[in-house]
């Protein structure tokens, strides 16, 4: 078995860190064996090396080795690509055509980017990694192949699968094995001697000297964040390299070939905007109905302790604040509560109407107040009915994502669908 060091000259691969090496030594372990594997990482941390280490120290280094990027096909075409098709099965098929995994029969393919792989497909791969098996478009002929499949992601596989864009069968068949490359970041210790590797292929590319940095040059750049990773850190030395002609970089210089500070802290990212925009508007709605149900509370209070003392007078001074917060305080207008009362009927008591007479003149429009709060309550019933049918309908019935959307447990919506007869 090679050791890490030899894998590494022998593929070019640039780094001391030890969780670099934990992923090559994985890699090394693997690769006599025809376990399925998956290098997940972020993008620009190089895991297309990985594939090629596992097939070159595998029995099948003589057989063919396929790199497809699952991303760059599209959906349409994709199976005609991976299984071939027959003649006349689609518009535009002249001639019977070769799936990738019939030309690498007996050999090795990396589906690169694999998460953005359609539904439909994935199917068809995971009858591949199960038995074997597959069938072109257009033939009832069923084909068996003999490939090794490494694959490679950099998304979120799990959040994938909640959501329902990838099979968690698949998943699990995929990654039997897992690599997992670290993001640049976590590998300080390599980055400046990436870049004087980038520094050094580049000066010799274009025929010129090689750039050198500062000692504060490199403390910015082992602070960056380096969102691109490998790929980013060798662009900025490619710009470098070719734009500078001053060959000692100063921080200064190189920070011109940095993006922005603010871009390099970390950020919170709104993962699903039309999810958290129907929370927050539902709350807003929310919030107006009871607000308003308060209102109404409060002058509901304050009628009937006018009703009870039969003074406008005791009632301002005993309710100074309610009145306030209702009728609001102009600081520049002197009208007391009784002005602002001669515009507001529910509260206007007339000379010489005893309280008897007034409670009589009032309980109508207090029972009107009582119906009012009656239809809010059941408004926000048909508010909540029709939400739930809404998430419902645009989750094809789906319960379990219907109540991720409405912010409420599996239970709580089934309990409501029962109680609604849904």
């Amino acid at each position: 078995m090679e050791s890490v060091q030899t894998i590494k000259q022998r593929f070019g691969i640039i780094g001391n860190s030890p969780v670099l090496n934990r992923a090559l030594e994985k890699a090394i372990q693997v690769a006599p064996t025809d376990i399925s594997v998956l290098v997940t990482g972020e993008s620009g941390v190089g895991k297309e090396s990985i594939p090629k280490i596992i097939h070159q120290l595998s029995h099948r280094k003589h057989n063919k080795y396929i790199a497809v990027n699952c991303g760059a096909i599209p959906e349409g075409t994709i199976d005609s690509e991976l299984f071939g098709h027959e003649k006349g099965a689609f518009t535009g098929a002249t001639q019977t055509r070769q799936g990738y995994f019939e030309v690498a029969d007996g050999g090795t393919i990396f589906l690169d980017e694999v998460g953005e792989l359609p539904l439909t497909t994935q199917v068809r791969l995971l009858r591949v990694l199960e038995n074997g098996e597959f069938i072109k478009v257009g033939s009832s002929k069923v084909q068996k192949t003999n490939v090794r499949i490494v694959a490679a992601t950099n998304a979120n596989m799990y959040e994938a699968i909640n959501k329902e864009k990838f099979r968690e069968d698949l998943y699990y068949r995929l990654s039997t094995v897992d690599i997992h490359l670290p993001p640049l970041r976590e590998r300080q210790e390599d980055i400046h001697l990436l870049f004087r590797k980038f520094a050094s292929d580049f000066a010799l590319k274009y025929k010129m000297p090689t750039i050198k940095l500062t000692d504060n040059a490199v403390d910015i750049l082992l602070k960056h964040r380096w969102s691109g990773n490998i790929r980013q850190l060798r662009n900025v030395a490619e710009q470098v390299s070719v734009l500078e002609q001053n060959r000692t970089i100063t921080s200064q210089v190189l920070r011109g070939y940095l993006p922005t500070a603010g871009s390099n802290l970390p950020a919170v990212i709104k993962t699903s905007k039309s999810e958290s925009d129907f929370s927050s508007e539902r709350e807003i709605l929310y919030k107006v109905l009871f607000d308003m149900k308060n209102d109404l509370n409060d002058l509901k209070k304050l009628t009937m302790e006018l009703m009870k003392s039969g003074s406008v007078k005791d009632v301002e001074k005993s309710h100074e604040g309610l009145i306030q917060k209702i009728y609001g305080n102009d600081d520049d207008d002197d009208d007391t509560f009784e002005d602002s009362t001669e515009d507001t009927e529910v509260l206007s008591i007339p000379e010489h109407t005893s309280v008897p007479e007034a409670l009589a003149n009032t309980l109508d429009k207090y029972h009107f107040a009582e119906e009012i709060e009656e239809e809010e309550t059941l408004s926000l019933q048909d508010k909540e009915l029709e939400l739930i049918k809404k998430s419902l309908e645009r989750h094809n019935g789906k319960r379990k994502l219907a109540a991720a959307e409405l912010g409420i447990s599996e239970r709580t919506l089934y309990r409501k669908i029962k109680q609604y007869d849904l």
